[in-house]
Formats: C-alpha cells, sequence, structure tokens
C-alpha cells in the first residue's frame, strides 16, 4: 500500500477496493480509482447498470460482455489477457465520486505490475485513476501509461464519443 492523502472528510465510511483480477499473461491492466456504491454493495467490478465499462470493453476485446454473468466477463477479460484492479486500496467517501475521495491509501501497483511479465500497458479509467496511479508508478520502461475517458455514469459524455480511445487499447493486445 502507499501513502495517505488528506485528512479531511474524517467522518466518511471507508471503502476498499477489491483484489486484482490478473492472469500470468496479462498484457493490458486496466485501473479505476474506488469502486463506486453499487459495486461495493454487489462486490463486482462496475456493477453500476448505467457504467460503460463493459460496453467500452466489449469494443476492445470483441465480445458482448454485457450480456454475460458476471463471472463469464471476467473470464472473457482474461482470455483476451486484460486484467483490473483499482489505483486506490482504501479511503473515505460519501457517495461514488471521485471527488470525494479522502485519506486515501493506495494499492501496490508497482509490486502487482512486477509480477505480470507480459504487461504491456495500464489503461486508467478516469483522471482520478490516472493521476493517483501515474503518481504511484513513475515512469515504467517499455509500459505505456493510458488515460482513458472516465465509463462512470457522472462522467455524462456518451460511450460513442469514449470508444475510440478505448479502442486504441486492441494494440496492446495484439
Amino acid at each position: 500500500m502507499v501513502a495517505l492523502i488528506s485528512s479531511a472528510g474524517a467522518d466518511a465510511a471507508v471503502k476498499r477496493s477489491f483484489p486484482p483480477v490478473v492472469a500470468p499473461d496479462t498484457r493490458l491492466l486496466l485501473c479505476g480509482s474506488l469502486p463506486g456504491e453499487h459495486s461495493l454493495a454487489a462486490q463486482r467490478y462496475y456493477a453500476h447498470p448505467q457504467n460503460q465499462f463493459w460496453q467500452l470493453m466489449s469494443g476492445v476485446i470483441g465480445r458482448d460482455l454485457p450480456a454475460l454473468a458476471y463471472e463469464d466477463r471476467l473470464a472473457a477479460l482474461l482470455a483476451a489477457r486484460v486484467g483490473l484492479w483499482d489505483v486506490v486500496a482504501s479511503a473515505r467517501r460519501d457517495g461514488s465520486s471521485d471527488a470525494a475521495i479522502r485519506d486515501l491509501v493506495g494499492n501496490d501497483l508497482a509490486g502487482l505490475v512486477a509480477t505480470l511479465p507480459d504487461l504491456r500497458a495500464i489503461g486508467f479509467n478516469g483522471a482520478t485513476s490516472f493521476r493517483h496511479g501515474t503518481k504511484q508508478l513513475g515512469e515504467v520502461p517499455g509500459l505505456a501509461l493510458i488515460a482513458l475517458p472516465s465509463s462512470s455514469p457522472l462522467h455524462t459524455v456518451g460511450a460513442a464519443a469514449k470508444q475510440p480511445a478505448w479502442n486504441a487499447l486492441r494494440e496492446y493486445l495484439a
């Protein structure tokens, strides 16, 4: 885990991220910031029905992920050599907004990266994930660090406008 940031909002509940979903041959790691309320309640990545993550990743890997059960979605990502994690291990936050994150403790992103010899890129789902993730990692030779438009329903740009940036991830899976 990495550095504690801020002490404002100390009355907010502590939220914790999920374990990473990776395989030894993972080529692309997608990192969010911290699961939102719907995801935490369901204990599933990107569980909010309006989150566009599964739709966007369908375009990247060529599978209809929203049509699959959750475990099958994860299996499809792993089969495509895509992993999931969050840059935040724990934080205080009221609601689901990244802007409300306080007392952030980062996940050991560098430690995970060191265990993935085939990793070519990390895609950061949203600005908060990119800011904290790149701060945690610094520069990693041979590894692309990619800022992606957030799949969150709080980022109101439509999926069609976001899809080209997400589709660019395909080159790291080839």
